[in-house]
């Protein structure tokens, strides 16, 4: 079977047809929020040993919110980052888990509208450091060990998400070209609306239609920059263009996320309808928001 005639694909143009696609919010703030631990480095992959119960949880309640894209918690069951905790030779034990984890919330919901599970595949190394993203040779290598373990687990289709540089974008998704896994690709932009390697958005955009993705987002931002980001998608690329911002808190070197400052709901909200005004296909929520954020959207939506 080609890309082209991958049932997930096109009943994904099917669903984008009807309207434009909820994402799920974050997960991995979710779960500190909700008092699970979320050490560094593995942050929320720590709970796919310590609190499986409490991520199949949050998944359902984000189904129960209105998603329909519900991203499993593989973003950091990655062999490099496994291996500082010791537990690499669990990689795809781990993702299977997670993958299954999702699905098992999407059950539990019992949803009258479809449900895509997205395995999440992030850079490498630091998502805010382009600096730290390796040799082609090792992304090649990383990301097809990455997708080869989403196929194995389930997952409908992939998230490439957060990512710093073209590069490494363009290894993830010809990593799912490669394992027929239709994908999303969504880049991290900073104030000046450019990737945070200083590359543009619409260069960035540009050089991944060729791997066809699903759709191009920007992600993992405040809702002003993804604003400006959405713009640049939307003047650049003729591929469904969506945005999931961060909402309440910021990033922490050391606990990985703080509920300071940041957007509340209603604000992230108001700005979600100026997505959606402007032509966004995909909304959402990244760090800081929690299912509460995503039933606001879904009434947004309807």
């Amino acid at each position: 079977m080609s890309l082209h005639e991958h049932p997930v694909r096109s009943g994904f143009r099917a669903e984008l047809e009807r309207g434009p696609l909820l994402l799920s919010g974050a997960l991995g703030t979710e779960l500190q929020r909700r008092g699970v631990a979320t050490p560094l480095p593995l942050w929320a992959a720590d709970a796919l040993r310590t609190a499986p119960d409490v991520v199949r949880r949050i998944h359902a309640d984000y189904v129960r919110a209105g998603a329909q894209i519900v991203t499993a918690n593989t973003f950091r069951v990655d062999r490099i980052t496994l291996a500082h905790a010791g537990l690499a030779a669990q990689t795809r034990e781990l993702n299977r888990l997670a993958v299954r984890l999702a699905r098992e919330g999407v059950a539990q919901a019992a949803p009258s509208h479809a449900v895509f599970v997205a395995g999440s595949i992030a850079p490498v190394a630091d998502c805010y450091e382009p600096a730290a993203v390796p040799d082609d040779g090792t992304l090649v290598a990383e990301h097809g060990v990455r997708v080869g373990h989403l196929v194995a687990a389930g997952a409908t289709l992939a998230l490439v998400e957060t990512m710093s540089t073209l590069r490494e974008a363009r290894a993830a998704l010809g990593a799912c070209r490669a394992g027929n896994l239709p994908a999303l690709v969504s880049f991290v932009c900073g104030s000046d609306g450019r990737l945070l390697s200083g590359e543009s958005l619409s260069d960035a955009a540009a050089g991944v239609e060729d791997l066809e993705p699903l759709a191009v987002l920007v992600n993992c931002c405040s809702p002003e920059d993804a604003t400006r980001g959405l713009e640049v998608l939307l003047a650049t690329t003729g591929l469904p263009a969506g945005v999931y911002a961060n909402g309440r808190g910021r990033p922490d070197a050391e606990q990985g996320w703080v509920f300071r400052g940041g957007t509340r709901r209603r604000a992230y909200v108001r700005t979600a309808r100026q997505w959606l005004a402007m032509g966004a296909r995909l909304i959402g929520g990244c760090c800081g928001t929690d299912p509460r954020y995503i039933r606001a959207l879904r009434k947004a939506l309807d």
